[in-house]
């Protein structure tokens, strides 16, 4: 007799419940799958290597209070290495191979980019933790970082306001988030009276280096008798040589002020801060922010890495939301399975780290405050402003002539991430 025979002729009530019972029993010690997709090496692993070990912590974390749905959590890392096609191979590998059930990563639009039809073909979760330029909404994808009305604007706003300037140099590195973003600046700059001449626009190439001849452009610039700033949209390690060059050429924040949309803490710790004192950043988090719940995240932080050095930034708390939004869904659906966890996420609220509650909106954006910090010496920044609400992300601006009737809303009966409310049509991804 077969053994396939045994079980058959064998297969009395005692011995189904027993199988379905150990059946049911190595179900429910089978991890669940959270995919890390951050840049480990490359001109990005400046910035990137700390929300990788920023997840692990949350994995472990949460596996300390017994898991998700009864089951461990097992984080797959994988390393892009700053290679946005890489990018797309790795998110292949991870929902094909690894099979995970959500993936928490991505730092620049070009590689989200690269990663979103993959993200689409495969039916996975993205959480995207950084700030970006807007001009998008898959239903794939969940951006717990900031769009342009939750940073850019207001920075653009608060300088205007607090400093009266009227001369801009718009620099970033050349991808598609600050071309973007500086799209929607310019024209919002032009809305408010600001002349073509009185706007300068400066893109460099990832791990650019050589700022000398930039720098001193940007000073001839602003040596025109009228209040000159610098937004910066300078990503990754090229921020290392461009700040250096400021001190170099003595270019402090009372001749011209620098504010920066991709610069917090992670990337001061590398640098001589003496000379950057001043200069500003806009986020929707800063390490310095006296909260309870700060405190507590920055405590298990330096518990986790053994290294009281080590800081916190603004992405790292986009993970800590994203990731909670996630448990919270999944715990709520009873089921990780992807279609269902998605419709559960809207709607879905979690602390911050500055005292408020996030919330995942329809759009799959979040509310955020918006800060303004002043880099100190040591590295840290000072709040110098805030808004006194929650701001809702928009996934499209209204500062832009083909986005401005266009929204994003995941619910029925729209299901749409780029509907346009004036010929009532999806012209993109629908569900």
């Amino acid at each position: 007799m077969t053994q396939k025979q045994w079980l058959t002729s064998a297969r009395t009530p005692g011995l189904v419940l027993a199988l379905s019972l150990f059946g049911a029993t190595v179900q429910a010690e089978e991890p669940i799958k959270v995919g890390v997709l951050h840049s480990l090496s490359g001109t990005m692993a400046i910035s990137e290597t700390t929300l990788k070990d920023t997840i692990e912590m949350l994995v472990a974390e949460q596996n300390a209070k017994g898991g998700v749905l009864g089951r461990p959590l097992e984080a797959v890392v994988v390393d892009p290495a700053s290679d946005w096609p890489l990018f797309a191979e790795r998110t292949r590998q991870l929902l094909e191979q690894d099979q995970v059930d959500v993936i928490f990563g991505v730092w620049t639009s070009v590689a989200r980019k690269s990663v979103l039809p993959v993200v689409e073909e495969l039916n996975g979760i993205l959480f995207y933790p950084v700030q970006y330029e807007g001009e998008e909404s898959s239903r794939n994808i969940f951006y717990t970082g900031a769009a342009p009305n939750q940073q850019a604007i207001p920075a653009v706003d608060y300088l205007m306001n607090e400093y009266g300037i009227e001369r801009w140099v718009l620099a970033g590195t050349d991808y598609v988030y600050p071309r973007t973003t500086n799209r929607i600046l310019e024209a919002y700059l032009k809305a408010n009276g600001v002349a073509d001449e009185d706007i300068m626009i400066n893109y460099t190439p990832f791990g650019h280096a050589d700022w000398q001849s930039i720098v001193a452009e940007i000073k001839r610039f602003g040596e025109q008798g009228k209040a000159t700033a610098v937004v910066s949209t300078i990503n990754g390690d090229a921020n290392v040589p461009f700040y250096r060059e400021l001190g170099n050429q003595g270019m402090s924040a009372e001749d011209i002020p620098v504010i920066a949309f991709s610069v917090g803490e992670e990337e001061l710790s590398g640098m001589d801060t003496r000379p950057l004192v001043g200069h500003l950043a806009a986020w929707n988090y800063f390490m310095s922010v006296d909260t309870p719940e700060n405190a507590e995240f920055i405590g298990k932080w330096h518990d986790f890495i053994g290294d009281t050095n080590r800081v916190t930034n603004d992405p790292m708390e986009a993970h800590y939301i994203g990731f909670n939004m996630w448990v919270q869904a999944v715990e709520d659906a009873g089921t990780t399975d992807v279609d269902t966890v998605i419709d559960a996420l809207k709607g879905v609220t979690v602390p911050n780290l500055t005292g408020g509650m996030a919330e995942m909106l329809v759009n799959h954006h979040i509310t955020k405050p918006v800060l303004i910090g002043e880099i100190q010496e040591d590295g840290q920044f000072l709040v110098v402003w805030q808004t006194d609400d929650l701001i809702a992300g928009d996934a499209w601006s209204p500062h832009l002539p083909g986005s401005r009737d266009i929204i994003a809303d995941w619910t029925p009966p729209i299901s749409c991430g780029n509907f346009n409310t004036v010929t009532q049509t999806c012209s993109g991804q629908d569900y």
